[in-house]
């Protein structure tokens, strides 16, 4: 049982709709059903009676929603005073492979930053924001995955990704290219499913992997092996590109990885919210020459939810 599915208990609750309920929560409705099918299987009861018209509490659902009401409102307690002591502490923030040059400039002032020396995946580093690890975390994040963790996103930086191949100086159509995708579906959780999206959208074929060769000098024996065009990763990488290799543009689309600075929705901080003013204050990304390709459930499309309630 976590909070967040009793959150979501209390949500379907008070709406007895499912549909405005997702809406509320900023979440997919299935996967709201989902998380109160397994709330219910947890709690060994059913909370609600439904059918294609209507939902109503059980007698259940209906004596442990003040119950669910009161520890609640427990839980958010806790984190406001725990908030409260922890004002004067240093804001932590922690990345995958990029970050602005002038990170601690920018913040210089408002708030004592210290940067995690432990980088991991995006979909890591989310969850640590998540469960208040960190405090902030730049970061790939789809909307999907703000509204499920209930965190929020500012557009702080963006890649356009190039392909590698052997030889060639003109640029490569996507559908022309080869994405990577790793048999390791935890490192390599974000690119996966950012990949696979750009081939179903483009027709780039698919090449999977088990050797973690996303990056490094295994990434350029896939180029030689394939002996195609294939789109680089937004891995940061200090591994020099090889002698007979060339980086080319990607076109129609190019695809773009966004940078997202990524907080919690109800931080109250003073500290962390004036380091996230000032790291995207005035900032403005350019995605570069149309067209290019984001993600559908990207956060930063061009009239997607900002995520900054």
């Amino acid at each position: 049982m976590e909070l967040r599915q009793l959150r979501y208990f209390v949500a379907v609750a008070e709406e007895l709709n499912f549909g405005r309920a997702a809406t509320r929560l900023r979440i997919a409705g299935p996967s709201l059903s989902q998380q109160i099918k397994a709330l219910e299987r947890d709690l060994g009861v059913r909370l609600f009676e439904r059918d294609r018209r209507t939902v109503t509490l059980t007698a259940y659902g209906e004596t442990l929603l003040p119950r669910t009401r009161a520890l609640l409102e427990q839980a958010d307690e806790l984190r406001r005073a725990a908030r409260g002591f922890a004002v004067s502490e240093p804001v932590r923030l922690g990345y995958v492979s990029w970050r602005p040059p002038d990170l601690e400039e920018r913040v210089s002032g408002v708030a004592q930053l210290r940067v995690d020396a432990w980088v991991l995946p995006s979909h890591a580093q989310a969850g640590r924001v998540a469960d208040g690890s960190l405090d902030l975390a730049i970061c790939w994040v789809r909307a999907t995955d703000l509204a499920e963790q209930q965190l929020t996103a500012r557009l702080i930086g963006a890649d356009r990704l190039s392909a590698v191949s052997v030889g060639g100086e003109t640029a490569v159509r996507a559908r022309d290219a080869v994405v990577l995708v790793d048999a390791d579906a935890d490192a390599w959780a974000s690119w996966n499913i950012y990949a696979l999206e750009f081939a179903r959208a483009t027709g780039a074929t698919v090449e999977r992997i088990d050797d973690h060769g996303i990056t490094g000098p295994a990434f350029f024996d896939h180029v030689r092996r394939l002996g195609r065009p294939v789109i680089s990763s937004p891995k940061r990488d200090a591994t020099p590109l090889p002698s007979g290799l060339v980086r080319r543009p990607v076109i129609e689309p190019a695809p773009v990885w966004t940078w997202g600075l990524v907080s919690r929705w109800d931080e109250t901080n003073p500290a962390v919210l004036a380091a996230v003013a000032a790291l995207t204050r005035e900032v403005v990304v350019d995605f570069g020459a149309a067209p290019y390709w984001l993600p559908g459930d990207d956060p930063f499309r061009p009239g997607a939810a900002t995520y900054q309630p």
